[in-house]
């Protein structure tokens, strides 16, 4: 997308960076963080999110900020207070780095939040909405809810817009963690007691992701506004692996074992957490994001997994 705006970008050697910096096209490109070679016209401004960070030279004349950076989800965190390190960079480091912006004259600020705000699963046909009361259970979701906080009282304080948009889990080309392990899975495509899960879960694929960060840039609806993003097509565990295994080019092997099965299982086995995530639902409604943009999913579930096999190979 060719922009005339001056955009400045944190996070951009992470992977929802990163894909933003290569879609968006402008002269006034920066990236705050550690220098990139696949961004070679950019301008780099070497700093990290922290709480005592001077930001002011990389700000002027920037006319929006959009904050991808974050601490995010560390499997085995060995820190004495996880909660502590997780708010050091996602929400003080985060609401300084605004607070700065708003001083500099930055007009928009667009904020890369998370669907763990409002919680960790929802009940049968009961999505998560734009404006649900947050109730974090995790210690990224809660230093997530704290930033959100804080910047809606800066936007209330300054002129600076706010947006900020939670996406649930992200997939795409170069995925990692539990995403990626179901990607080898489908691969290898070995029998599998996961053919009778009828939970609904809510994705979004990372050029979805982007193509809504993109639009909020200069939207003059986005302004002050909480976005959820997803595909707009819920799925369940087993239809997920039937069409990573159709991507892969073979028949799926999935054996229908009952649900209660697989939670007893995980229980006697100690992956009870493991199950609960395979077996349980989290749907975000996204009428509010489609209503108020007008924006719409690019591409589906289906494009967006056949595009993870495609880089791969």
């Amino acid at each position: 997308m060719k922009l005339e705006k001056t955009v400045l970008l944190t996070g951009a050697t992470g992977f929802v960076g990163s894909a933003v910096a290569s879609e968006i096209k402008t002269k006034e490109l920066r990236l705050l963080g550690r220098k990139d070679p696949r961004f070679t016209e950019a301008l780099f401004c070497p700093a990290e999110i922290s709480p005592l960070s001077d930001y002011a030279t990389y700000l002027e004349q920037v006319d929006v900020v959009i904050h991808a950076a974050a601490r995010v989800h560390v499997m085995t965190d060995t820190a004495v207070d996880p909660l502590d390190e997780y708010r050091v960079v996602n929400t003080s480091g985060t609401l300084n780095f605004a607070r700065q912006a708003a001083a500099s004259g930055v007009k928009r600020f667009i904020f890369i939040s998370s669907v763990k705000v409002n919680g960790e699963a929802t009940s049968e046909n009961q999505a998560f909405r734009y404006d649900n009361t947050p109730r974090p259970e995790d210690y990224y979701g809660i230093s997530k809810a704290e930033a959100e906080a804080g910047l809606w009282q800066i936007a209330a304080d300054t002129k600076m817009e706010v947006v900020i948009i939670r996406p649930p889990l992200v997939y795409g080309p170069g995925v990692k963690a539990n995403f990626a392990a179901m990607l080898m899975l489908a691969k290898k495509n070995l029998p599998l007691p996961l053919g009778a899960i009828h939970n609904k879960r809510s994705l979004v694929a990372l050029d979805n992701l982007v193509d809504l960060i993109v639009t909020c840039i200069d939207h003059p609806k986005a302004a002050n506004h909480t976005f959820l993003v997803s595909d707009d097509q819920d799925v369940s565990t087993t239809e997920l692996l039937q069409m990573m295994t159709h991507a892969a080019g073979k028949k799926p092997r999935l054996i229908p074992v009952p649900v209660s099965w697989l939670k007893l299982a995980g229980k006697l086995t100690g992956k009870q957490a493991v199950v609960d995530r395979l077996c349980g639902n989290l749907q975000v409604d996204i009428s509010h994001t489609k209503k108020t943009l007008g924006w719409k999913p690019p591409i589906t579930v289906e494009e967006g997994i056949a595009r993870c096999f495609a880089e791969s190979e």
